[in-house]
């Protein structure tokens, strides 16, 4: 069964200056991030806004990643909704088609749902296709925290393979690494804890940050196989900067203003959620200089 590893990043969807899908610079972007050494790509995560597009734009983007990726590295899809009916109708969908590695579902979201909700919930995603799938808790968003008692129950189905850990709560990390199933592969969902996550056990991260800064992100799983814990750890430590500013606003909103910034035509985040904001701007360019 595939298994998840490395620097996966969750891709900027890219958007025109009237927030409809660019495909064209999608693909280019793509481009960019595998050249720079990232180990997957994931369209439609958080950094992906996911959440702003309606079922049609989501498949169009899904196969547009596919072409750009075009089996160079593990390509990831999110399928996650709010309600189980069009997660399940999404998923199979997307499953039918070629060219997609593993599929990421985030658990329901907005609707306040027990473990036993969510049990069901998941039953019913991995029995509706063959496909790997990647659980993703990021309770902060969702409102819902997977408990590790209800991530080693999902375990009996062989095509749930792991799960990304976006609480921010190292020990709820480390209860999935240590409390569920061996076989499971658990990326870190923070990209603070990418290094600590690895050292406990898990494979890899999914990883915001690495839409800005692919080579720095990528180094910390590249020096940490390696055994350079010393380099693992400085390249850890130099994203910090970076991360203090995404506590000004929404998050994903400004990695994909930092992109911008650096040049890339990701376009606008689906408004609400674009930042105009030049304290941010001004934040992030002097962030910057850190880098150079």
């Amino acid at each position: 069964m595939f298994k998840p590893y490395g620097i996966i990043t969750p891709v900027l969807t890219a958007l025109d200056d009237n927030e409809n899908f660019n495909e064209t610079e999608y693909k280019n972007f793509i481009d960019h991030l595998i050249k720079s050494g990232v180990h997957g790509i994931f369209s439609l995560g958080t950094n992906g806004e996911f959440y702003a597009f309606n079922s049609e734009e989501k498949l169009r983007i899904i196969k547009a990643g596919i072409e750009a990726v075009d089996g160079r590295v593990p390509f990831y899809a999110g399928t996650g909704c709010i309600t189980t009916k069009e997660t399940v109708e999404l998923t199979r969908e997307v499953s039918s088609l070629k060219g997609i590695d593993c599929l990421s579902v985030i658990s329901p979201y907005f609707t306040a749902i027990k473990q036993d909700d969510l049990i069901r919930h998941y039953n019913s995603v991995a029995e509706c296709t063959d496909l790997p799938i990647l659980l993703y808790n990021i309770p902060a968003r969702t409102g819902n925290n997977i408990d590790y008692k209800t991530v080693k129950t999902l375990a009996a189905h062989k095509n749930i393979i792991g799960i990304k850990d976006s609480s921010g709560n190292f020990d709820n990390t480390l209860k999935y690494i240590e409390n569920t199933d061996p076989r499971l592969c658990v990326l870190a969902g923070s990209d603070s804890l990418i290094l600590w996550t690895l050292k406990a056990g898990g494979s890899g991260a999914i990883s915001g940050c690495s839409n800005v800064f692919p080579e720095l992100m990528s180094s910390i799983y590249n020096y940490y196989v390696k055994g350079d814990f010393e380099k693992a750890n400085e390249a850890q430590k130099k994203i910090r900067p970076f991360r203090n500013v995404m506590q000004m606003g929404n998050p994903n909103s400004v990695v994909k203003r930092a992109a911008q910034l650096k040049g890339f035509k990701v376009g606008p985040a689906r408004a609400p959620s674009n930042i105009e904001n030049k304290e941010i701007d001004n934040a992030l360019l002097e962030v910057f200089k850190q880098y150079e």
